[in-house]
């Protein structure tokens, strides 16, 4: 399954970088300065394992979520991740010791219990489903907002169509690449300046990742 995602997705990516050149001049030189296009999709995660990722990254450097999430790994040596009845069943005391916050223990502990409950869909109900459809889905868990579904979406899922007009890397592209005097952080101010890129919205966002990276 996840060999015949990538092909798909990287010949959508050609087609992608294609559009984006023809819909806005600024990418036309960008991309081809920026060269090859490096985004990679975790095909063979699962939504629970992604958000539980996604909760121990939030406001810390990536080293020190790793790190945390190595040592969540370790504990359970007889799978490569965790399972939710597994991390339900965890002593606060011992997922505490690992780095977690309280505030994050009790954020993946409902997550693996709504994973438990079937309140969070698989990847082939996903499937099935629209970008809107799948955030409605997972904002009710605690400890999951817009920002982290998007990036679900596009690192998890391979969606295209999305923009997360909220992240600041994304604010940072954009505003470089349109020479604007501040960060964009109004959504009017993306649609303006983004909509003639869908349906390939992500696959610009990458670009403006890099954009803002490289201009650091």
């Amino acid at each position: 399954m996840g060999s015949t995602n990538e092909k798909t997705f990287r010949a959508a990516i050609a087609k992608g970088r294609r559009h984006l050149c023809d819909a806005s001049p600024e990418l036309a030189v960008w991309i081809p300065q920026c060269g090859k296009c490096t985004w990679e999709v975790n095909w063979e995660r699962s939504i629970f394992e992604a958000l539980v990722r996604a909760i121990a990254h939030q406001q810390l450097h990536s080293n020190a979520a790793n790190a945390i999430l190595a040592r969540l790994i370790d504990a359970f040596p007889r799978r490569e991740f965790p399972s939710p009845q597994q991390i339900v069943k965890s002593p606060v005391t011992e997922l505490r010791a690992m780095g977690f916050s309280m505030s994050k223990v009790l954020a993946i502990q409902g997550i693996a219990a709504a994973a438990l409950a079937k309140k969070i869909p698989s990847r082939q109900q996903c499937e099935k489903m629209s970008d809107e459809d799948i955030v409605e889905a997972l904002i009710p868990l605690r400890g999951v907002g817009r920002w982290t579904v998007e990036m679900l979406l596009i690192f998890t899922l391979g969606r295209m169509g999305g923009m997360p007009t909220d992240d600041y890397g994304v604010q940072s592209g954009l505003m470089h690449l349109m020479r604007l005097a501040e960060l964009p952080r109004k959504k009017v101010v993306f649609a303006d300046y983004t909509d003639s890129w869908a349906p390939f919205r992500s696959l610009g966002a990458w670009y403006l990742w890099r954009l803002a990276d490289d201009r650091k």
